[in-house]
C-alpha cells in the first residue's frame, strides 16, 4: 500500500489521520502537469461531460430556490427513484427505504466502514484495489488486511485460500469490488455465493462497491445486460452494504452524488452519521440525479458502447509483445502487465516523457500491482488509437 504522510511529532496527530497513505496517481498526474500534448488516461473517470438534461434538472432546482437544508437521508423523490431504478435493473422488489443519499460514493464508502470496523479490527481488501479503499479503512481506524489476488491467462481471480488464511478474531469486514477497479476482474455468480458463504461463517460485514456493475463485457457473465450482483445470492438478513455513486453512468464525478444502500433498521444509524459529516446532500445535486435515473437510460448505453470499443482499441497493445493483457470482464479499465525490470512508477513516468501518456503505476493499487499500469479507456476512439500507437512505438524503448 501507498506511504503514510510523514508529519513532525510535535503536532501529535492522530493515527488515523497521519496513516492515511498519499496516492501514487497523483504523483504521476504532478510530473505531467504543464506539459502539453499529453493524452490523460489515468484517472477513473471519461471525457464527456454531464448531459445537458441533468444540467437543466438542477438548474431548474436552483431557479426554485431548492438551496435550504433538506433530508439527511436523502430527498424522498430521489429515494424512490432509486427504488424504481434498482427493480429496473436487477428484477427484483425494492424499498426506498434501503437507500440513503450521500455527497459521493467516498461519503457512502466511509459511513459503511464507520459503521462497522475501528480501532483494533480488520479489513480484508482483494488486491490490486483501488487506493481510496485503503484510505477509507485506514481513515475509520480499522487496519486493511490486503489479499492479493492471482493473475492468470484469462486476467485475475479470487484466491479463496488466501483468504481464509487472512481472517483472524480481528476480522470485521470484507470489501468486494466487482467488476473491479483496476484489474476488470467481474464475480460469477459462483464466486459470489462463494464470497457470501466465507462472510456467513466467518461473521463477516460485506461491502459491495458494484458501481461498475453496468460496465460487463463478457457476454457469459452478463444478467440482462448487467454484472452479477450480490443482490441475485442474497437473504434479507445477510449483513451487505452497496455502495455506489453516479459518476460513472452519467458522467457526473464533479457533482459528488452518491448513495449507500443498507437494511432499513439501520436507517437512524446512517442518518445521524450524514447528519455529522455533510448534513445532507444539495437538493439541486438530487434533482440532478432524479434525472439521470429517469431518463438517462440511452446515455448509459452510450457509455457502455465507447467502452467497448476503447476495450477493443487498447487489447491491440498485447500484440507489442510488451505486454499481457487478458481482455477486461468489466468496468472500464486495462491492467497491463509491463514486461521487464523496471518498476510500474519509472514506467509510467518514462511513458510521459517518451509517449505523452498519462497512465496511473500499478504500485498505486497496492502491492500485487507492481509490474502493471492502468489506463482508462472510457474515452473517445480517436485519442485511445493514438494512445495505443504512441505506446507502442515507446514501449521498445523503456520496458527495460
Amino acid at each position: 500500500m501507498n506511504a503514510s504522510v510523514s508529519v513532525p511529532s510535535l503536532f501529535n496527530l492522530r493515527p488515523e489521520a497521519e496513516q492515511a497513505p498519499s496516492s501514487g496517481i497523483v504523483d504521476v498526474f504532478n510530473h505531467a502537469r504543464g506539459r502539453e500534448g499529453v493524452i490523460p488516461l489515468w484517472v477513473g473517470e471519461g471525457d464527456l461531460p454531464t448531459p445537458a438534461f441533468i444540467c437543466d434538472a438542477a438548474s431548474r432546482s436552483l431557479a426554485a430556490g431548492e438551496t435550504f437544508y433538506t433530508y439527511q437521508r436523502g430527498i424522498p423523490d430521489l429515494r424512490q427513484a432509486l427504488a424504481r431504478y434498482h427493480e429496473r435493473v436487477y428484477g427484483l422488489p425494492s424499498d426506498p427505504e434501503r437507500f440513503f443519499v450521500t455527497t459521493g460514493g467516498m461519503p457512502a464508502m466511509q459511513i459503511a466502514m464507520r459503521m462497522v470496523a475501528g480501532n483494533g479490527d480488520d479489513v480484508l481488501i482483494p488486491t490490486p484495489a483501488w487506493p481510496n479503499f485503503v484510505g477509507a479503512v485506514t481513515v475509520a481506524g480499522a487496519r486493511p488486511v490486503a489479499v492479493p489476488m492471482v493473475f492468470g491467462q484469462n486476467g485475475w481471480n479470487l484466491d479463496f485460500e488466501r483468504l481464509e488464511a487472512s481472517v483472524t478474531p480481528r476480522s470485521r469486514a470484507i470489501l468486494v469490488n466487482s467488476p473491479a477497479n483496476p484489474t476488470g476482474w467481474t464475480a460469477t455468480l459462483s464466486d459470489l455465493r462463494a464470497l457470501l458463504d466465507f462472510a456467513r461463517r466467518h461473521g463477516l460485514w460485506i461491502v459491495a462497491d458494484e458501481i461498475y456493475g453496468r460496465f460487463v463485457h463478457d457476454p457469459a457473465l452478463a444478467i440482462d445486460g448487467r454484472a452479477p450482483s450480490f443482490r441475485d445470492v442474497m437473504s434479507p438478513e445477510d449483513r451487505i452494504l452497496f455502495v455506489q455513486t453516479f459518476s460513472k453512468n452519467w458522467a457526473m464525478t464533479g457533482w459528488r452524488l452518491g448513495w449507500l444502500e443498507a437494511p432499513p433498521a439501520l436507517g437512524q444509524v446512517i442518518e445521524n452519521l450524514i447528519q455529522y459529516q455533510t448534513s445532507g446532500t444539495p437538493v439541486f445535486v438530487q434533482r440532478g440525479g432524479i434525472a439521470a435515473l429517469e431518463d438517462g437510460e440511452d446515455f448509459v448505453a452510450h457509455q457502455i458502447d465507447r467502452a467497448r470499443t476503447g476495450r477493443e482499441i487498447v487489447g491491440r497493445l498485447a500484440d507489442t509483445g510488451y505486454v499481457d493483457l487478458p481482455p477486461p470482464s468489466g468496468a472500464f479499465y486495462a491492467f497491463l502487465k509491463i514486461k521487464g525490470g523496471r518498476t510500474s512508477k519509472e514506467v509510467a513516468m518514462a511513458l510521459i516523457e517518451e509517449a505523452k501518456v498519462g497512465l496511473a503505476p500499478g504500485s498505486a493499487f497496492g502491492e500485487a500491482g507492481e509490474g502493471y499500469l492502468r489506463l482508462c479507456y472510457a474515452r473517445e476512439a480517436s485519442d485511445l488509437e493514438e494512445a495505443v500507437r504512441r505506446i507502442a512505438e515507446a514501449l521498445p524503448r523503456i520496458a527495460g
